[in-house]
């Protein structure tokens, strides 16, 4: 039995899924789900993300969130948190940059989100020496000033995608053809969550909907509203969503969505405008959405690497290189993904954003 098959039967009793039905199952079904059962990161696994191309990434951001806290009065204690750890590699950068902070470190209570118990393994074997908290859940987070990283995690969380036509929205959905997974359509339905979308569509135009990402980014705005602290919200994506941005990743490739459910990584475009509406309506503030590339350099990167390279050479000297380059460059990394902050209406943007 595969989670192909599951499917295709969950599908022949019940109809066709909606693509976040799908996608929930492909990342996270408790036996066949893919971040339940691999590492997926690195060379050896599906994707690479910034915190494992450079340690550079992590300082930066790191150092950033000091200053915030800096900035604010020193809040002790407060949640360090981070969205999707991955590895743990983000937050041991982190920390190693911010170990000169006073009482950065002493008044910080790390919290880790993190659903996978393959990750949460190899996030407790790196940052043992921290005594991290695990949850599965966001509202879990202590409501205290929040000092948040999320890097890479909204694009994985399910999405729903709408076709717009003259007699109203139509639901892509997934169902069965011939004993395989197939894309199709449901019936033609008023969408009120579309509703601000009738002035940038036209019909034929396809519009992606992350219901997942609600009620996360109202419980980190709440926070930061209310008690203080800051967010820094790093993905790929743009001001709002259009077009089908579905896309499965494997071996580093792109692969067939429908191909091998569980076998590979599901994501979409981040629609950063829905995220920053969010944030509004809890109270919070959010500044302009950055590129990569223009962030980081506004932090420092390069002199960060110059400061490396000093003591490198030969094939680490061209690794760093390359790295400051994947990060920044607009063919690259920098452009395509971009940066969100959030903060308190009263305070500073943090550190390479604007308000």
């Amino acid at each position: 039995m595969s989670l192909h098959d599951l499917l295709l039967e969950r599908i022949s009793q019940t109809g066709p899924l909606t693509v976040a039905e799908y996608m929930s199952d492909c990342l996270l079904h408790p036996e066949f789900g893919y971040y339940a059962t691999r590492d997926p990161f690195g060379t050896k696994g599906d994707f690479t993300t910034a915190p494992e191309i450079s340690q550079m990434f992590g300082e930066l951001l790191g150092l950033s969130l000091a200053q915030v806290w800096m900035d604010q009065d020193r809040p002790d204690p407060f949640t360090l948190a981070e969205l999707g750890p991955g590895r743990g590699t983000l937050m041991a950068d982190l920390l190693r940059a911010t170990a000169g902070v006073p009482g950065f470190h002493a008044a910080a209570q790390i919290v880790l989100v993190e659903a996978s118990p393959t990750l949460r393994q190899m996030q407790n074997e790196r940052l043992a020496s921290v005594d991290p908290h695990w949850t599965n859940d966001i509202d879990a987070l202590p409501k205290a000033p929040l000092f948040l990283i999320a890097n890479e995690f909204f694009d994985a969380l399910p999405i729903r995608q709408f076709l717009r036509e003259a007699s109203g929205w139509r639901e892509r959905l997934i169902g069965a053809q011939d004993g395989v997974l197939a894309f199709g359509l449901g019936a033609a339905a008023p969408q009120p969550g579309l509703a601000h979308r009738l002035d940038d569509t036209e019909p034929g135009d396809l519009v992606e909907l992350c219901d997942a990402a609600r009620p996360v980014m109202t419980e980190v705005a709440e926070r930061i509203a209310a008690h203080g602290g800051a967010a820094l919200l790093v993905d790929y994506g743009d001001w709002r969503s259009l077009g089908d941005t579905l896309q499965a990743v494997r071996r580093h490739r792109k692969a067939d969505p429908l191909q091998g459910p569980g076998q590979a990584d599901l994501t979409a475009h981040v629609d950063f405008d829905a995220l920053a509406q969010v944030a509004a309506q809890a109270g919070c503030a959010y500044t302009r959405l950055t590129p990569q590339g223009v962030f980081l350099e506004r932090l420092g990167i390069t002199n960060r690497a110059q400061s490396l390279a000093k003591t490198l050479s030969g094939t680490e000297l061209q690794s760093l290189i390359s790295a400051h380059r994947r990060l920044t460059h607009p063919e690259e990394m920098g452009n395509l993904f971009k940066v969100l902050g959030l903060y308190p209406a009263a305070k500073n943007p943090p550190p390479g954003l604007e308000a």
